[in-house]
C-alpha cells in the first residue's frame, strides 16, 4: 500500500471513490450515492478529542437540516470502528462514522495530517455527479460551520 499523499482535493476534481465500514461494521461506497444524493465528508483528527465531540453533536443536531437538504452526512476519522460505535453510542450521533484505520482516504484525498497521524479537520461535498463541490481545510483544533456547509448545499442542483 502506498503512503502517498495526493494533492488536496479542489472544488471541481472528481471525489476518489472508497468503501470504508461505519460504526456498525456496514461497507459505505461513496459512489453508491452518485446520482442520488450529496455526500458531506466532515474529516476530524480523532473520536473523543473535545473539539471532534462538540463538533460531531453539532452535526446531530442540525442532521434535519442535512436531510432536508438531500444529503448524507459522515464523519471520518483514522479510529477503528469499535472506537466509532462507542463514541457514536455515548453522543447519541444520528450520522455515520466511518473508520480510515489505513488512512487511505484522507490521503486520496490529500487530508492526512502527519504529525498527529490523522486526518486534518476538513469537509468535502461531493455533489451527486462525484465531483467536490464544496472544500474547505481549517485548523485542527477550530470547528467547522455547519451554517455553511448547509449553504453551500442550497446552492447544490
Amino acid at each position: 500500500m502506498s503512503t502517498d499523499v495526493a494533492p488536496e482535493v479542489k472544488v471541481g476534481d472528481t471525489a476518489p471513490d472508497f468503501t470504508l465500514k461505519d460504526q456498525d461494521q456496514n461497507d459505505v461506497k461513496l459512489s453508491d450515492f452518485k446520482g442520488k444524493k450529496n455526500v458531506v465528508l466532515a474529516f476530524y483528527p480523532l473520536d473523543w478529542s473535545p473539539v471532534c465531540t462538540g463538533e460531531n453533536k453539532c452535526l446531530t443536531d442540525d442532521f434535519p437540516s442535512f436531510t432536508d437538504a438531500n444529503a448524507e452526512v459522515f464523519g471520518i476519522s483514522a479510529d477503528s470502528f469499535f472506537s466509532h460505535k462507542a463514541w457514536a453510542d455515548s453522543l447519541e450521533l444520528k450520522h455515520r462514522l466511518l473508520a480510515d484505520m489505513h488512512r487511505t482516504v484522507c490521503k486520496a484525498y490529500g487530508l492526512y495530517f502527519e504529525p498527529l497521524n490523522c486526518a486534518k479537520r476538513a469537509t468535502v461535498i461531493v455533489d451527486k455527479d462525484g465531483k467536490a463541490a464544496y472544500v474547505k481545510v481549517q485548523e485542527i483544533k477550530t470547528a467547522r460551520d455547519d451554517k455553511e456547509i448547509l449553504e453551500a448545499l442550497k446552492k447544490l442542483p
